[in-house]
């Protein structure tokens, strides 16, 4: 049985998804002999020279929402001893933005605040669409559109708001391999739904993959998965499915399992698959516990370079450090949790294969479909410039460096006496750095000059208070610049 909880921001839809997974049989294996049969090792992003590649073009960025817990979590907290490891092995990560609320009459705005800030970056965002009516079977997930004539409409309007860019629909978590309170008849009713849910996203978004649910390695028989894929569309109105969402089974596994089931399939040249790998780093737990298990750890990071034609993409799906419900309230990040997977045997990430065409928004959707746990302003407030006397301090770190890339972790603090209501950073590189993508703020670049400004949820630095963001660049050298502006003030560097 396989269940996932939601703990909602309020006036979104979910902070994303804790899973708690009842596995129907152990499946352990160890790190080592899981990823490296998957051709993979944890942590680390296979090379856009892999052999062969799925139908999601090799070395694609995927979006990564500066509104997630974690983003936020990692700038709220400069100064905590676990920041950095979360910063620079989960928030650096894209990561799927979920979709559970129902809420017909702004879902289409709501999936645009997503969509058209990763089309302006250049990256593709992952939504995963969680409203199918009796979900979870009324377990700790119930919910749901009110009836599938109801969630029919609710997909259309969601649909409506992809756009022309291409996109990742994880859509349905559970709904197929978790039938178990269905009758026969409500079963072929939900399977049918599901087919014109895939059917309304190709028509209004062409370029969308959608990918239903093929459970786990652990759970249905890929025949009998296959049988329910089958009833619900996946030959005519999908591009594949989607295995191990919130669960732990060891990628080999995972890979192996949708291989299967695409055989049972007939192998359809149009299809292949997804695996959740986001905390998948030591496999599950033993005796299957579902519910937070300790001792678990984060899997490869989000990449479309998997190296194998049937494999599309590992992905993260289910946010790292959001909880399950035994560790904390479903869905509510916890630090411990994310710095406990996050440390256990993880290395930190390699740079993307291609950098983003353009650079990431600097600031974030004016109607976001989610809201923090403390609503922020939906615009930026307007910059205003230190008063007299004001001052900054700027710690600039290589957080880990490899051949042609590096990682840096930036903490501004305000030395001032009075806050600062809106901020801008400024420097200069000194050899021929060039950032490619950012965390917890928003970055620009013209030759080795930067700007960094804030996201609007952390704008605000109180006096003797502090900010930080981090970000992935690359270059020959990591030679650290010398000096800061902050707001135009020039800053102490440390």
């Amino acid at each position: 049985m396989s269940r996932l909880t939601r703990n909602p921001r309020p006036g979104g839809t979910a902070a994303g998804p804790a899973r708690a997974s009842r596995l129907r049989k152990a499946a352990v294996f160890g790190l080592v002999t899981g990823l490296a049969a998957a051709g993979i090792a944890l942590g680390t992003e296979i090379t856009a020279g892999a052999a062969v590649q799925g139908s999601l073009p090799s070395g694609t960025q995927l979006y990564k929402d500066p509104q997630s817990q974690v983003a936020r979590w990692v700038a709220a907290n400069p100064g905590d001893s676990r920041q950095p490891v979360i910063s620079r092995r989960i928030a650096s990560q894209p990561q799927a933005v979920w979709f559970s609320n129902y809420r017909p009459a702004t879902v289409t705005n709501d999936v645009k605040a997503i969509t058209g800030p990763a089309a302006a970056s250049g990256q593709v965002p992952v939504l995963a669409v969680y409203e199918i009516p009796n979900r979870d079977c009324g377990g700790a997930s119930a919910g749901g559109a009110p009836d599938l004539a109801s969630y029919d409409a609710w997909v259309r309007n969601f649909a409506a708001g992809l756009g022309s860019e291409r996109s990742i629909i994880i859509l349905e978590p559970d709904s197929i391999a978790l039938t178990t309170c269905l009758s026969a008849q409500q079963q072929a009713d939900r399977f049918a739904s599901l087919s014109r849910a895939g059917s309304a996203i190709h028509a209004a978004a062409p370029n969308a993959k959608v990918y239903l649910d093929g459970g786990h390695s652990a759970w249905n028989s890929a025949s009998e998965q296959a049988n329910r894929l089958r009833s619900a569309g996946i030959l005519t109105n999908a591009d594949g499915l989607f295995t191990n969402v919130s669960n732990f089974n060891t990628t080999s596994n995972e890979v192996n399992f949708a291989k299967n089931v695409l055989a049972a399939l007939g192998n359809p040249a149009n299809l292949h698959a997804v695996v959740d790998t986001s905390r998948n780093g030591n496999g599950p737990a033993s005796g299957g516990a579902w519910c937070d298990p300790s001792g678990r750890a984060i899997g490869a990071y989000p990449t479309t370079s998997t190296g194998d034609s049937a494999i599309d993409a590992f992905l993260w799906v289910k946010p790292p450090g959001e909880a399950d419900g035994c560790a904390g309230a479903a869905g509510t990040f916890l630090p411990d949790v994310a710095y406990a997977l996050a440390s256990a045997g993880a290395s930190d990430p390699t740079p993307p294969t291609t950098p983003p065409t353009t650079a990431p928004p600097t600031t974030p959707p004016t109607t976001p479909p989610t809201t923090p746990p403390t609503t922020p302003p939906t615009t930026a407030p307007p910059t205003t410039p230190p008063p007299a006397g004001a001052g900054c301090a700027v710690s600039y770190k290589i957080a880990s460096a490899w051949t042609g890339g590096f990682t840096a972790d930036v903490t501004v603090r305000n030395t001032g006496g009075s806050a600062v209501n809106g901020w801008s950073l400024k420097w200069t590189f000194p050899g021929d750095q060039k950032i490619t993508s950012a965390w917890n703020a928003g970055t620009q670049q013209s030759g080795a000059a930067v700007t960094a400004t804030d996201l609007g949820y952390n704008a605000v630095v109180a006096a003797g208070g502090s900010t930080g963001f981090g970000f992935q660049g690359t270059g020959t050298g990591t030679s650290a610049p010398t000096a800061f502006t902050l707001n135009g003030t020039a800053c102490t560097v440390s």
